[in-house]
């Protein structure tokens, strides 16, 4: 993001704090206002117009989602009023004050669910497609999201990624659940850390490695563990854009680079 954009996200997550009766239906709101704003060129370039009075881009949230709930007016009369580097950060801005919205009300593990739902689409390919693909209609593959989540997935986490998959503007779908488990984390004051190993630790290993990433970091993490061979041995770890590759592999190829140079 841009540092305006930044800056009005900031000013979204303090009024969110401040605000009054957030519910679910305050973040699927939110969520659905983003993707009506996504979804019309208009509407997306007037909310981020400077040269509009805040009030006039205020007024126009009104006019244009009148019908939503007081919370969600304000909160999104807020965000068109504030200053964005560009009307496509506006949709992103508005998409994470409704995820954090939903994070906010919920008493549900969202981060485990949404870990639940990446693992079931890295393994099987045909859901991957059904709910990555370009062509399929949005309601179908909200549909598909449902189903997925009928059983042991929350209406929190259902919400946030029926969105996902709606509204995907350009991102994977790996990449947007985990930006939304990011998102989670830190409403709730913790960080996600995927943890790559060649074999699974043990719980020792487990635990002396949270106990690293909480003193590096300063939050507790909720750590995603993925098995890959070819790192040999060792770990990587990555929070947010930060990585720490520790593994065999990497070690092997700056030894590599080191002797070619």
């Amino acid at each position: 993001m841009g540092s305006a954009s930044r800056t009005a996200l900031a000013t979204g997550i303090a009024a969110l704090a401040s605000a009054k009766g957030v519910t679910l239906a305050t973040g699927e709101e939110l969520l659905a206002a983003a993707r009506a704003i996504d979804g019309s060129a208009q509407l997306r370039s007037l909310l981020a117009d400077t040269t509009l009075e805040a009030r006039d881009r205020e007024a126009l949230v009104t006019r244009a989602f009148g019908s939503l709930g007081a919370t969600t007016t304000a909160l999104l009369g807020g965000l068109a009023a504030s200053r964005w580097s560009n009307p496509h950060q506006l949709v992103d801005g508005v998409e994470e004050i409704g995820i954090r919205a939903i994070a906010a009300s919920a008493d549900s593990d969202i981060i485990g669910e949404i870990f639940e739902v990446e693992r079931a689409v890295a393994s099987d390919a045909q859901l991957e497609l059904a709910l990555g693909s370009k062509l399929a209609p949005a309601d179908t593959k909200a549909a598909v999201v449902s189903s997925l989540l009928a059983k042991n997935g929350s209406p929190a986490t259902t919400a946030i990624v029926r969105h996902l998959v709606q509204s995907p503007r350009g991102r994977r779908i790996g990449g947007l659940l985990r930006s939304a488990a990011e998102i989670v984390a830190d409403v709730t004051g913790g960080v996600i850390a995927t943890v790559t190993v060649a074999a699974p630790l043990t719980a020792a290993q487990q635990d002396s490695l949270t106990a690293d990433i909480t003193a590096r970091f300063g939050k507790a993490p909720r750590i995603q563990y993925l098995t890959d061979p070819s790192v040999i041995g060792g770990v990587r770890v990555r929070v947010g854009d930060t990585v720490i590759d520790g593994t065999i592999a990497s070690r092997l190829a700056e030894l590599r680079l080191r002797l070619a140079g």
